[in-house]
């Protein structure tokens, strides 16, 4: 790529550069697994760049005559969202096979001086973003018409460059997918360790030694840090236990025996004299395995509330309740900010030394397990659930000891880091495609055919 800075390449309105069609139809009852592909409203905000890759609707022959019919080139625009920042959310259609619209999208046809990428670009650059959400309207949920779009600044330089600059940031773009498809393979062999690690565990010295012992075949052959062999081929490993069968080494313990477990502050209730103001951790602040600290509220809380509530470093940070998803996920303090204490929808799980390991805690209550438990046993309404501290307390974990449980932390602590560093490889492309979508889209950098 050839580049000079330039000044502010040429700008025109959107509506100059092709026409507008609506898109229409769609029920649930359209569905065919074996029919023709069609985009709806909501695939466009989750879309992974600015080509429509990935179809998860498709309709029967007989309904596609009720939905709009793209065409090569077509760009596909939300005509609704739940926020300002999804509607008119973009991508470009840029297939031969048949395909449709549906409802609450509207489709962009580009004439012969426009590249359809290019535009895709363009519509979902930051200055027409913020374009979009002033024309937006409604409030639970946003409307924007084709009306609304007529006059949407768009760059134009020539076709050629036009191409040039969606090929550059196309390139980011597939860049960004395959790191995805990094990440989503190391969560799939998270969730596959896990399940393993939960129900064979690994060998300890200690554990080869007892097996050696009891004069148990698969000992022979055992090393530590591997996993057991699987219950069907070493059946003399494992015992029955009330969740299952389980190495023969470990028990069934109740949370609440190997912890200390402690409800936070509850919000706009009075206080004693002499209150302080301190950081607290809402639901939306603990994720699954992890923390989200973008938003941090404060609360007034007395200073014998601070002593009993102040997060300390291990300690366990776990869900009341919420979405579904939300609920009893669990994921470790480490002092990100001090001090802090929590709110009364999350819990906060303190284990006690040498009995329970903070990280194998947190590990089996985002478990397939420990999932499972907080479904069955919580409080539910519709698409909400919540538990209490007395079925926190109840929550049985599968204890090995406590070297195993290190173990089984260090294993999986391997995986999570590889997520980790490629979700962060994630984001510095994230922020390099947006630079470059500023640089190339607003003239500032210029590129040659």
């Amino acid at each position: 790529m050839s580049e000079v800075v330039g000044k502010s390449r040429a700008i025109t309105r959107l509506g100059l550069l092709g026409t507008f069609y609506r898109g229409h139809g769609g029920t649930k009852q359209d569905s065919d697994p074996d029919g023709f592909p069609c985009v709806r409203y909501g695939d466009l905000y989750t879309q992974h760049g600015e080509v429509i890759k990935e179809f998860t609707t498709f309709i029967s022959k007989e309904a596609s005559q009720s939905y709009f019919e793209l065409r090569r080139g077509d760009i596909v625009i939300a005509g609704s969202g739940e926020t300002h920042e999804e509607i008119g959310s973009a991508a470009a259609f840029v297939y031969d096979f048949r395909a449709f619209a549906g409802g609450d999208t509207i489709v962009f046809r580009p004439n012969s001086t426009a590249d359809s990428c290019f535009v895709a670009y363009s519509l979902n650059a930051d200055a027409a973003a913020r374009f979009k959400a002033k024309m937006g309207q409604g409030s639970s949920v946003i409307h924007i018409s084709a009306r609304n779009l007529l006059n949407l600044p768009i760059p134009h330089p020539p076709l050629p460059q036009q191409r040039r600059i969606a090929e550059i940031l196309s390139t980011v773009d597939d860049a960004i997918e395959a790191t995805e498809a990094l990440i989503a393979k190391q969560q799939q062999i998270k969730s596959g360790l896990m399940h393993d690690l939960f129900t064979r565990g690994v060998w300890t010295e200690a554990s080869i030694a007892r097996a050696q012992q009891d004069g148990l075949p698969a000992a022979s052959s055992a090393k530590p840090g591997q996993l057991r062999p699987p219950r069907e081929t070493a059946p003399e490993l494992y015992k029955e236990s009330a969740l299952g069968w389980i190495p023969k080494d470990w028990e069934v313990k109740l949370l609440g025996a190997m912890s200390e477990i402690v409800s936070g502050v509850t919000l706009n209730a009075s206080s004693d004299a002499g209150v302080r103001v301190v950081p607290y951790l809402r639901v939306a602040n603990v994720q699954d395995g992890y923390l989200d600290l973008s938003e941090v509220k404060t609360v007034c809380v007395s200073e014998a509330q601070f002593v009993k509530l102040q997060l300390r470093q291990g300690d366990v940070l776990m869900n009341e309740g919420g979405d579904f998803d939300k609920l009893g996920r669990g994921t470790i303090w480490n002092c990100e900010i001090e001090p802090c204490v929590h709110q009364n929808h999350v819990f906060r799980v303190r284990p006690k030394l040498d009995q329970l390991d903070a990280h194998y805690l947190a590990f089996w209550s985002q478990s397939d397990f420990g999932k499972k438990y907080f479904v069955l046993n919580s409080k539910q309404s519709t698409n909400l659930a919540s538990i209490n501290s007395t079925q926190l307390n109840r929550f049985p974990v599968f204890c090995a000891s406590f070297v195993e449980q290190k173990e089984i932390v260090r294993l999986l602590g391997s995986v999570v880091k590889k997520v980790g560093a490629l979700t962060a490889e994630t984001a510095k492309l994230q922020k390099q495609k947006q630079g470059l979508m500023q640089d190339l889209l607003t003239g500032q950098v210029l590129v040659e055919k």
